[in-house]
């Protein structure tokens, strides 16, 4: 049997201090896992509560380093390009999801409510 012995670091409280490296790969095992976090602490020979200060903290740190996310719908207004003019036709596009092409002023209602109901968008 192949046992590995490993040196810990205790701090001046008796807690064994953890590189970040350690605990990256505890909280990818954990997410691996598909244990309950009290299941995988008691696992790993983790106290629970490190083990959600762990999650809670990459939790920010991904989050503070994410892309900021588009506006929701409804979220307030929507910017309005106009590329070129073409006869008679305009075609609404909303980040790429949604496009519409009206043909006549008869049909502007009818988008307007698609719209909202979409949640695109608010009245003035």
């Amino acid at each position: 049997m192949n046992e590995e012995t490993q040196i810990l670091k205790i701090d001046e409280r008796g807690r064994i201090l953890t590189s970040p490296e350690q605990r990256n790969a505890a909280l990818d095992a954990f997410e691996h896992s598909g244990m309950t976090g009290a299941q995988f602490a008691r696992h790993a020979g983790i106290k629970y509560p490190t083990l959600m200060n762990w999650i809670q903290r990459r939790r920010r740190e991904r989050a503070a380093t994410a892309l900021p996310k588009a506006a929701a719908p409804g979220s307030g207004w929507i910017e309005a390009v106009v590329e070129s003019r073409s006869a008679g036709n305009l075609t609404i596009e909303i980040a790429g999801d949604l496009r519409v092409t009206m043909s006549d002023e008869s049909s502007v209602t009818v988008v307007v409510k698609l719209l909202r109901e979409l949640g695109y968008g608010r009245s003035c």
